[in-house]
């Protein structure tokens, strides 16, 4: 097939080939691109391509993957391509070199093809740029346990400058999927069990990451959550209202509020209708409801699986005209279904070429919002800049100049003959200078960096119960005369430097493969932790067992150093993995809550000693704790906090940071009560008729702090508002204990009676609230009547008349003020533009 030859279509009155021209708008110059390329070429623009940098600088090498088939490169670049998958976040690289990598692929990718279009480079950022010595933060579990949108916005912030710097364009974060089976193994990845909680917080990571420049996408878009018995990629057994009231409403969110320009199909199928080939689900909603404008990207192999796993296509080219037509633009992480399967399905005529037409057209308005378009376009990263030739990047940074655009390449075989396509504007990547950069000399984990992983770690520490043990430090614990002289550290994790990392997280992610390779960044055990927080006291370490081994041989050491010591700090909980070689993580499921391997067995012996145990949790997930819920000193939950979470545990024990962490998932009274969440009808809480006991040991928003609060004084506007109105509600707080402290107003809706089974209650909004001794403030709470919307039984979202109870909690298991309301009216239809929050606002109370 030819390319489109029509002169006005391609060029200026200038001469100037349109998609070159920065005065007009992304979509005018993608369809001027458009009208120029030959079929193969714009289908080249659909695919990624898995690669892995040169830790030399030269260019990257295709990753080969036992799901995949190896990839010719020269085949394939003289047509263009669509991205580069994963070249930091394959093999452990230096940053310096494979910046260099990076960049002389880029320029080998655009001298390639008739166009110069250089490649969109995509990276995992989970829990930080999954990319060897970059900064490991804490993970997604971990940012919902802060409840403070304002620090995850700020970290993902630093965390796109990270990937803009050598060189990436996207990332594939945050996961949106919220919570309904505590055993799936992916609950690390995830925000926690309520949608409000994981719309507002992944809202504002996803802020951050496009603030630097890096395109955030939203994931998995929708369900992939709620497979059946927690099981990684299994089927969803999920009705059309758990969908459009749990699933959706954080996708909806950020959609609306994040300017989020990229979105990843769910693997999963839902009543029979896989993700990726959901037309009302990635067309009608995303798009024509909510007016999404970017790409929709397939998880990885995704589009394949509609042939070889959800049996819906019966060759590789209906997959690729399945998700085509669904809404899905882009392939990832190879070429599989969008190669020749698609090119063949559309000149065979089983494919319209303007399905191929609309999704390259979204792509390339996304490259040329990202400057790759431009004429001045340079592959070179802001991390490699210094002296040598004059230019501007995208990002302002100097660069290799393009050439004279007057010359025009030979096309590439079977790219047709137009005369009007744009030159390359990339020069010879051998001739160019200044290519050079010494190893070690990107940092990627600076002081900066740290410093910010550290704050999150903190805050999302949970102090789920004491006794008064903690804090351990007579600095932070008024009538405390002495740290303890002997600490006895016992468990699987007192000595693993990873534990505290996620599967995402590139030591973990990657380097596992690749044992004989330093980490690349410092992970302090919390051995070491202890011992700088605590110099005076004696550490003293006993694992008593592996993390999910069944061997005992060490209990008999842990009890004795028990026995002796003052205070037993138990270091228990998970090893991230992939696929069944961790005990969380994606694919490592798990049967049942209870804590894996022998670590229940072992936690009872250490009760059974006598000695105060404070359970220290280093976790991807919530696990029951047996009697060791009411029956040790304290319980400190963490989930894997990142680089500097041991230093962050550590200090909460000490006292010298007040605990503010509250549970972003509940933690269970019994371990083999699931799928058991928070956010339940009335028939799935504790009943008479079941056995099967689901209250939680620790509900949903718990956690304690070292000091006291005191809520008094609610008072309503009215108690009566329209089914369009708004409520307006006021309560004081006051800080009753010794030391400054955070406290979290958490605010519910009970809706008693409505036309369909409703939660029991649901989140609608928080406050948090830092509080000096004896300080007091007023907060004043507006609530729309739209946040009592629901899915009725025609499948429209409504707002019902009738009594609601607004609840001022601590947790979804300790209400504190209660206002008993109505809404009056008419039942009234809303939509996607409906309200989302209530508005908190504090004032200062004079002191008493």
């Amino acid at each position: 097939m030819t390319a489109n030859t029509d002169h006005a279509r391609v060029r200026t009155g200038d001469g100037i080939p349109r998609w070159r021209d920065t005065s007009l708008d992304a979509g005018a110059r993608a369809d001027a691109l458009i009208a120029a390329m030959t079929l193969r070429e714009k289908i080249a623009q659909l695919f990624g391509v898995w690669v892995g940098a040169s830790d030399e600088g030269g260019e990257v090498a295709p990753h080969q993957h036992d799901m995949e088939e190896a990839v010719d490169l020269e085949e394939l670049l003289p047509y263009g391509l669509g991205q580069l998958t994963r070249p930091f976040g394959t093999a452990p690289v230096d940053p310096a070199l494979g910046a260099v990598s990076l960049m002389r692929t880029q320029r080998r990718i655009a001298a390639a093809n008739r166009f110069g279009i250089p490649a969109l480079a995509h990276e995992e950022c989970l829990a930080g740029f999954a990319a060897w010595g970059a900064t490991a933060y804490p993970v997604p579990l971990s940012w919902g346990a802060t409840f403070d949108p304002a620090l995850i916005r700020e970290m993902a912030a630093a965390i796109g400058r990270d990937m803009r710097s050598v060189g990436v364009h996207q990332g594939l974060a945050p996961v949106l999927d919220v919570v309904r089976d505590a055993r799936w193994g992916r609950v690390e990845e995830t925000i926690g069990e309520d949608p409000y909680l994981v719309g507002t917080v992944a809202t504002a990571y996803v802020q951050g990451l496009e603030s630097a420049g890096i395109v955030a996408t939203l994931k998995h878009f929708a369900g992939y959550s709620a497979s059946r018995a927690g099981r990684n990629l299994a089927p969803v057994g999920m009705g059309a209202r758990e969908r459009a009231d749990v699933i959706l409403p954080p996708f909806e969110m950020a959609v609306r509020e994040s300017g989020v320009r990229s979105v990843m199909h769910a693997y999963t199928d839902t009543d029979g209708i896989p993700s990726a080939a959901d037309e009302r689900l990635l067309t009608g909603l995303l798009r024509d409801a909510w007016g999404f404008t970017g790409t929709v990207v397939a998880d990885y192999f995704g589009i394949a699986f509609l042939k070889t796993l959800h049996g819906v296509a019966g060759t590789f080219g209906e997959a690729a005209g399945a998700a085509l037509a669904a809404g899905v633009d882009v392939e990832l992480p190879t070429v599989k279904a969008f190669g020749d399967p698609l090119l063949d399905a559309v000149t065979g005529g089983r494919v319209p070429e303007a399905l191929v037409d609309r999704a390259v057209r979204r792509v390339l308005v996304q490259k040329a919002e990202l400057g790759l378009l431009d004429p001045g376009w340079s592959p070179r990263p802001p991390a490699l800049t210094g002296p040598g030739p004059q230019g501007r990047d995208a990002t302002g940074a100097p660069g290799v100049p393009a050439p004279d655009a007057g010359s025009v390449p030979d096309p590439a075989p079977d790219a047709g003959t137009d005369p009007e396509a744009n030159p390359n504007p990339v020069p010879d990547p051998d001739a160019a200078p200044g290519d050079g950069a010494e190893r070690g000399s990107v940092h990627l984990d600076p002081d900066a960096n740290r410093a910010l992983a550290r704050r999150v770690a903190e805050r999302a520490v949970v102090l789920l119960h004491n006794d008064g043990t903690l804090p351990l430090s007579p600095a932070h614990a008024p009538g405390r005369t002495a740290a303890p002289a002997r600490i006895a550290l016992i468990g699987p994790n007192a000595e693993s430097r990873t534990a505290v990392l996620g599967c995402y997280a590139f030591p973990v992610h990657v380097g596992g493969q690749h044992p004989g390779i330093p980490l690349g960044i410092e992970l302090p055990t919390l051995r070491e932790a202890l011992a700088a927080e605590f110099p005076d006291s004696e550490i003293v370490v006993a694992t008593g067992a592996t993390v999910d081994g069944t061997g005992t041989d060490g209990f008999a050491e842990a009890a004795a150093a028990a026995r002796d010591a003052d205070v037993v700090v138990a270091a228990l909980g998970d090893r991230a993995g992939l696929f069944g070689r961790g005990t969380s993580g994606e694919g490592c499921d798990a049967e049942s809550l209870a804590l894996p391997g022998v670590q229940q067995q072992l936690l009872d012996l250490l009760l059974a000693t006598g000695t105060p145990v404070v359970v220290t949790l280093l976790a991807g997930r919530p696990y029951a704790l047996g009697r060791a819920a009411t029956w040790s000193a304290a319980v400190v939950q963490s989930f894997f906090p990142g680089e500097e979470g041991t230093t962050a545990v550590a200090s909460v024990l000490s006292g010298r940071i007040a605990p503010s962490g509250r549970l972003p998932v509940s933690v269970p009274r019994h371990p083999g009560a699931q799928p058991s969440t928070y956010l339940a009808a009335r028939l799935g809480h504790s009943s008479e008729v079941s056995s099967i006991d689901p209250t939680p040991a620790f509900g949903f928003g718990h956690g304690l702090t070292y000091t006291t609060f005191e809520w008094s004084d609610l008072t309503a506007d009215g108690h009566e508002a329209a089914t369009d109105g708004e409520f307006g509600l006021e309560l004081t707080v006051r800080n009753t204990g010794s030391r400054e402290g955070t406290e979290l107003v958490q605010l519910y809706l009970h809706d008693p009676v409505a036309s369909v089974v409703q939660p029991v209650q649901r989140l609608i909004g928080y406050a948090r609230l830092e509080l000096a001794p004896g300080q007091a403030v007023r907060v004043r709470a507006t609530v729309p009547a739209d946040l009592a919307a629901f899915t009725g039984r025609d499948g429209r979202r409504i707002v019902e008349p009738g009594e609601l109870e607004l609840r001022f909690a601590a947790s979804s298991t300790d209400p504190r003020l209660v206002a008993r309301v109505a809404l009056t009216g008419p039942v009234r239809e809303v939509d996607h533009r409906r309200a989302l929050h209530t508005a908190f606002r504090t004032e200062p109370v004079p002191a008493r």
